[in-house]
């Protein structure tokens, strides 16, 4: 029996990052709209709340391809919206996320600055925005910045995309 497991990934646009995961075999569902964790970083942040089968998917994967899918060295100054975070439901998920980030560092030129935070509070998107790209796939938005993160997956994790959903871009 497999076994379905979740955990939110912030950093960019969450249009962005729910049009990613949702393009991936083995996640069941996205959640878009807004996480707050604990302490200094207890404000809302545009994210995403992923349910995956651990037996489909790994979550290195997911956190690598979140890496790679948006400015994960990029310390800008809309970091307050976009926090670069992997947001854990367990202290199991969040040493074996602090594992996978260092393993990964590895492959970045740069510091990651991606945190590994407690997930605290989750504030769903309008309903007019969730699903956004595969219900606007021609808008100028989705064309110029989800596709772009959609083919680089496609390209380098082509065995963990969709088959269903790689005919839409």
């Amino acid at each position: 029996m497999s076994r379905t497991e979740k955990i939110g990934l912030g950093g960019g646009c969450h249009w962005c990052t729910e049009a990613v995961f949702q393009s991936l075999h083995g996640v069941e569902e996205v959640e878009q709209g807004f996480v707050a964790s604990t302490d200094k970083n207890d404000t809302y942040s545009e994210a995403v709340i992923v349910h995956f089968e651990a037996a489909a998917i790994t979550m290195k994967d997911l956190i690598e391809i979140h890496l790679l899918t948006h400015g994960s060295t990029s310390d800008h100054s809309m970091r307050p919206k976009y926090r670069s975070a992997v947001y854990t439901f367990s202290d199991r998920q969040r040493t074996k996320a602090q594992e996978i980030l260092q393993t990964l560092q590895l492959n970045f030129e740069r510091p990651l600055i991606t945190q590994v935070l407690p997930f605290a509070t989750f504030r769903p998107s309008d309903s007019q925005f969730t699903n956004y790209y595969y219900n606007n796939p021609q808008k100028p938005f989705c064309r110029n910045y989800i596709q772009p993160k959609l083919k680089l997956v496609l390209e380098r994790f082509s065995n963990a995309m969709d088959d269903v959903k790689v005919g839409l871009f």
